[in-house]
């Protein structure tokens, strides 16, 4: 089994840096099986990092999730998020609490907020700390927020990781988010890394991953996780895409290759909206 690096948050814990996401799982019967033998594999690979949200399939992920780690609570770093309209004193508290009991667990690992809404960040992580305190969740983060809104957070208080859309059609954050983050040791996690699939067909990455004996996805994975500052939470919903989304750590893209990507995949040259999907 190819041995799976690790990306250390502030607060001193460790994880894998290819970790599961559950964005659209969860709300089929007919897929429910399959998804549950998938994050199951995905934990047998060393894949221990798992991503959901109250907001997917309004709360159907995280029961899938709670259903596919039963028994094995403590193998997984499990991490969720709040949605901006819940985040004010009283209902990121009710939120989390509602979130654990669909996850069938005492804790979170990690809770971030969503993305940003109307409810002060000053408010939200207060009521995250206290969270920290009682032992709900082991730490906070944060989901979707630009420089300007990281700036704005209180002082002296630097989340665990921004989770935002990173991948090679969405660059923009590699201007002077990602490097915000690194300056500050905060990593990065990054959502849709395959940009839900579409990136796929391209040319450059079908030549790259012909060079490697490998499949556009595993190039296209590869490229995100080349960044040690960066953690990528690909979905897969069945057994057989966990295993290629796996695979792609035994790949070192080479110098030839970056610049063959670049070259498909220009970064930025100037400061752009963040993405989101």
């Amino acid at each position: 089994m190819t041995a799976a690096r690790t990306v250390t948050f502030p607060s001193g814990a460790s994880v894998p840096a290819l970790g599961q996401g559950t964005w659209y799982m969860g709300d089929s019967r007919a897929r429910r099986a399959d998804e549950l033998a998938a994050l199951r594999r995905g934990i047998d690979l060393g894949m221990t990092l798992i991503d959901t949200a109250e907001m997917y399939g309004g709360g159907a992920a995280e029961e899938l999730v709670g259903e596919a780690i039963r028994g094995r609570r403590d193998e997984v770093f499990l991490v969720s998020k709040v949605l901006p309209s819940n985040a004010d004193s009283r209902g990121t508290v009710d939120a989390c609490r509602a979130s654990l009991r669909r996850l069938g667990t005492d804790r979170l690992d990690l809770y971030l907020l969503h993305w940003r809404g109307g409810i002060p960040l000053a408010e939200t992580v207060e009521a995250l700390e206290g969270l920290v305190g009682d032992g709900s969740i082991g730490a906070w983060g944060v989901s979707n927020l630009d420089v300007d809104d990281l700036d704005d957070l209180p002082a002296g208080d630097l989340p665990e990781t921004n989770q935002i859309l990173y991948n090679l059609t969405r660059r923009g954050p590699e201007y002077d988010l990602l490097p915000w983050c690194r300056e500050r040791s905060v990593p990065v996690m990054a959502y849709s890394p395959l940009e839900q699939g579409r990136l796929l067909g391209h040319p450059a990455l079908e030549s790259v991953a012909e060079a490697h004996g490998a499949t556009p996805l595993q190039v296209a994975l590869a490229w995100v996780l080349r960044d040690d500052n960066v953690i990528a939470i690909p979905k897969a919903s069945t057994v057989a895409h966990v295993e290629e989304n796996h695979a792609a750590l035994g790949i070192t893209l080479t110098a030839t290759d970056l610049t063959a990507l670049d070259a498909a995949f220009p970064g930025p040259v100037r400061k752009q909206p963040l993405d989101m999907l």
